[in-house]
C-alpha cells in the first residue's frame, strides 16, 4: 500500500496540481493586496474618502454604528456589504487576469499551429540519387 501511495503522490499530474495550488495561493495574495491596497483606496478617494470594507448595517441593537467592521462584528450581527463589495472586486480582477492569460496562451498556440512546418532538409546523397533517377527517366529509350 505504501508503494501504491508513493506512485500516486509522485505522478506528474499530482505534482503539477500541487505547484498550481501553491502558485494560485501566492497569486491570490497578490490580487488581494492589489484590491485592498491599490484599487479600493482609489475608489474610496473617488467616492469621497470612503472605505468600502467598513460598510455594514447593524443587525443587532448591541452593535454601535461608526465602528470599524471588525469591531462591529465582535459586538454582534452585522450585514457587511462593504466587505462583500471588496471580495467581489477581488474576484472580478482575478477572473479578468486569468481571462487575459488564457487568451494570450490561446493566441500563442494558434500562431504556432498556423506556422507551416519547414520541410526537412534532404541529405546530399538523396539529392544525387534523385537527380540520377530523373536523368534515367528522361533518357530516350533505344
Amino acid at each position: 500500500m505504501l508503494e501504491e501511495f508513493k506512485k500516486f503522490a509522485l505522478r506528474g499530474n499530482v505534482v503539477d496540481l500541487a505547484v498550481g495550488v501553491i502558485i494560485g495561493a501566492a497569486f491570490g495574495a497578490i490580487v488581494t493586496s492589489a484590491v485592498q491596497d491599490l484599487f479600493m483606496p482609489v475608489i474610496g478617494a473617488l467616492t469621497g474618502g470612503l472605505d468600502f470594507s467598513n460598510y455594514y448595517l447593524p443587525l443587532s441593537e448591541a452593535v454601535k454604528t461608526g465602528l470599524p467592521y471588525a469591531e462591529a462584528k465582535k459586538q454582534g450581527a452585522v450585514f457587511g456589504y462593504g466587505q462583500f463589495l471588496t471580495v467581489s472586486l477581488n474576484f472580478l480582477i482575478v477572473a479578468f487576469v486569468l481571462f487575459l492569460v488564457i487568451r494570450a496562451m490561446n493566441r500563442l498556440q494558434s500562431a504556432q499551429a498556423d506556422k507551416p512546418e519547414a520541410a526537412p532538409a534532404v541529405p546530399a546523397d538523396v539529392k544525387v540519387l534523385v537527380e540520377i533517377r530523373d536523368l534515367l527517366a528522361a533518357r530516350p529509350k533505344a
